[in-house]
């Protein structure tokens, strides 16, 4: 082997050498890199994971929220049978025997006013005097206007005498006669009209005094003195008075169709008023429409109610019981007023089974009692109406339905627990639930370890360990922590390391 050769062979192995050198540290670079990239895909992909997994679980609290909010709460009742009875309760208004308003008849000025409300009249009695001037002048007129039409009539009637004497010694043709003779008639036929006129005016200024027509009780007194008032029936501001006859009482109910064989005449009533509880005042039915009105499909019936001691005011409020001759039992059920639906096929009521889905059922309303009505036919004992329904409310819905509750006082009876109350109390009782189920089922906390409380000085905030997944179930809804409020935690292991390295170059 040459010179040449050998040196070239050492050169070449020397390359060798370092090029492995050189490959060996790349080698653990590469190695380095490796692992670095794989921890930052496991954080990656962790992060991914913990982000995937919370919007996951927010996404299922959304959806159950939205669905807990579009569902329908509702209370319901059980119909309650109706209760046999031979009595027909009804209501009704009483009013005077004979009531009317008093007009004037004359127009003048209210001169002066004899009676006033609550006063008892009789037949006759001046009630109140108007002024009337012009009338007055107009009578004045009219008996001077009387008695020149009579003088008028003497002077026709000497006339018509003297020459009928003539013409009977035919001293006058017959044509001249009978010009007297008509002369004579007009002028009895003028006092005849004079005097109607007077009588008139007479009897036009007799209507200065309003007097009562009828034995009674004035209920309203509409004018003072130097009112002026007008002749005529001008509307009800314009009367006068009003008289009522409040000896007997009279009592018109409307009585259903189905009920109306059952009334008759002669039967007994009972009347009840609101401001004399317990009291009762007996009357007769004395007569009947014996029609059926077509619009409200009832009968009308007149009762009559002695009223001697007065005690009871025309005008009031009353239940009236009727003792039918033969009652029929028509009514079946007792639903509230609120609970029915008005739909073009007829009433209808909203029935919830046990699944919640709402079935509608077409009701016959026997009768109205206000608060209650009373149904013939459509409903079992066994159906839970819905009270209170919505007009959006259709066969097929599901709804959560809970029994109507009993009011706590008597005295909040007639109100009626609305939808919204259903629903919020309902919502506590599920979240209620929840939370406890929850509760049981989450791990305590794990605490910071005692050995990094001890080694962390004072003013380091030490993380805590990040909890289960469990508090979102806890609480579905609650917001994310912020990212501010888990700073001073993330910083906790910085600030801890210049605490050691300050702790390892001590003297100690």
């Amino acid at each position: 082997m040459s010179i040449n050769s050998r040196h070239a062979t050492i050169a070449m192995h020397g390359l060798h050498e370092h090029e492995a050198a050189h490959n060996v540290h790349r080698i653990g670079m590469l190695r380095q890199l490796k692992k670095v990239a794989f921890f930052i895909c496991v954080c990656l992909f962790l992060g991914s994971f913990a982000i995937i997994g919370f919007r996951y679980l927010h996404g299922n609290a959304l959806a159950a929220t939205n669905v807990e909010n579009s569902k329908l709460y509702v209370y319901y009742v059980n119909p309650k049978p109706g209760n046999a009875s031979k009595k027909l309760v009804l209501p009704g208004t009483l009013q005077g025997y004979a009531e009317t308003p008093i007009y004037a008849r004359i127009s003048g000025y209210v001169q002066r006013w004899y009676k006033d409300i609550g006063d008892h009249v009789n037949k006759g009695d001046l009630l109140a005097q108007i002024d009337t001037p012009e009338v007055m002048q107009q009578l004045a007129e009219a008996k001077a206007s009387r008695a020149q039409t009579e003088a008028n009539l003497q002077l026709a009637k000497s006339s018509f005498e003297r020459w009928k004497a003539l013409r009977q010694r035919d001293a006058v043709s017959q044509q001249e006669l009978d010009e007297r003779t008509n002369t004579f008639n007009l002028a009895k036929a003028n006092v005849d009209a004079s005097e109607a006129n007077v009588q008139r005016l007479t009897q036009l200024l007799s209507y200065n005094k309003v007097v009562a027509p009828f034995s009674g009780l004035i209920t309203k007194r509409n004018v003072d003195v130097g009112n002026l008032v007008d002749a005529g029936n001008g509307g009800a501001p314009k009367a006068l008075f009003s008289v009522a006859q409040i000896d007997p009482l009279r009592l018109y109910v409307q009585v259903p169709e189905a009920y109306s064989p059952d009334v008759q005449v002669g039967i007994e009533a009972s009347v009840s008023l609101t401001e004399m509880p317990g009291k009762k005042f007996k009357g007769k039915v004395v007569r009947t429409s014996g029609a059926i009105d077509p619009v409200s499909r009832t009968l009308q019936i007149e009762i009559n109610i002695p009223n001697t001691d007065r005690k009871i005011l025309p005008g009031s409020y009353a239940q009236v019981e009727l003792q039918t001759s033969e009652h029929k039992e028509v009514a079946t059920w007792t639903l509230p007023n609120n609970s029915v639906l008005f739909r073009p096929d007829g009433v209808m009521v909203g029935v919830v089974d046990d699944q919640g889905q709402v079935t509608l059922k077409k009701i016959t309303i026997g009768r109205d009692l206000g608060v209650s009505l009373l149904v013939t036919s459509g409903l079992q004992t066994t159906d839970r109406v819905i009270v209170n329904p919505p007009d959006s409310l259709a066969s097929g819905d599901l709804v959560v339905a809970k029994v109507l509750p009993a009011p706590s006082k008597p005295a909040n009876a007639g109100n009626e627990p609305t939808k919204a109350d259903a629903k919020s109390e309902m919502k506590t009782d599920t979240k209620a639930e929840s939370k406890s189920e929850t509760k049981s089922q989450s791990k305590p906390e794990s605490k910071p370890d005692a050995a990094l409380e001890k080694l962390a000085p004072k003013d380091t905030v030490i993380a805590p360990k990040p909890s289960s997944m469990s508090q979102f179930k806890t609480d579905p809804t609650a917001a994310p922590t912020s990212p501010n409020l888990l700073a001073p935690a993330q910083q906790a292991p910085s600030s801890a390391k210049p605490a050691a390295n300050n702790t390892t170059r001590s003297p100690s």
